[in-house]
């Protein structure tokens, strides 16, 4: 069997930014001890696989060494793929996910991402998350990550978390952010319990990022930079207890997988 496969970089125009994701598009899909196998072997933060159905598109992310239930960039990834390499008449795409329904769409040169606000509370683990950071935490809240308020761009660009102590932490990840000095905020996300130290750009931490910020600028629309060594930039609204996204995606490379 032979798989045609695409190695898109989102949230960047350039070649060597943004969040590498490997998309693997399928007529029916494979046994998931093989696509975990896949995602393995591309040692990306995530691969997509997608299969056309007579509706829309059903949507699964793999990292390294896990399925995962939501992944921001290799849905903008997969959106590219489809509308640009496979279903090029298209200007929009509906994705069935394991977290809902997802929509991306093409404007010009740009695409959009409609994803679902994503929730999140006070926490009191300032203390434990402070010290696996090795930074003070201004506040800190709990959804499915840890989101750390830091005070300013200075303390996220300078952070040097402890991967061992951060794999002890109860929740999957830690995000951390800080308003910025030429963006409304800045972020960073470590993830090294699902095989992802520090994860170069997150769509899906901008769905509690988004609205947390929103709140704080009393602003619905918002721009942010993640600030990881790849790096990558989007911008962020808030409509009707939904994140709409607009970023930029560049293709690096296709190749083919050969299965036995």
């Amino acid at each position: 069997m032979q798989l045609s496969q695409y190695i898109i970089n989102a949230f960047t125009r350039d070649t060597f930014a943004g969040n590498p994701a490997a998309v693997v598009p399928l007529l029916s899909w494979l046994p998931d001890d093989v696509m975990q196998a896949i995602a393995a072997q591309n040692n990306l933060s995530e691969t997509a696989f997608y299969v056309k159905s007579e509706s829309n598109f059903q949507l699964r992310w793999f990292t390294p060494v896990t399925e995962v239930d939501f992944c921001g960039h290799a849905t903008l990834a997969a959106g590219y793929v489809v509308m640009q390499n496979e279903q090029s008449a298209l200007d929009s795409v509906i994705f069935a996910t394991r977290t809902g329904v997802l929509q991306v769409k093409k404007h010009h040169e740009e695409f959009i991402l409609d994803f679902p606000v994503q929730t999140c509370t006070a926490s009191s683990a300032i203390e434990q998350v402070s010290d696996a950071l090795g930074v003070a935490v201004e506040s800190l809240y709990a959804g499915e990550d840890y989101m750390a308020v830091l005070k300013n761009q200075q303390y996220i660009e300078q952070c040097r978390p402890d991967m061992h102590k951060l794999k002890q932490l109860d929740l999957r990840g830690v995000i951390i952010t800080a308003p910025g000095n030429n963006v409304d905020f800045v972020s960073r996300f470590f993830a090294p319990k699902a095989g992802i130290d520090e994860d170069p750009v997150t769509g899906s931490a901008h769905c509690m990022l988004a609205p947390y910020w929103s709140a704080q600028m009393h602003k619905s629309a918002l721009s942010a930079r993640q600030l990881s060594a790849r790096g990558g930039e989007m911008r962020c609204e808030i409509q009707n207890k939904r994140v709409i996204i607009t970023a930029s995606a560049k293709m690096f490379a296709r190749a083919t997988i050969y299965l036995d």
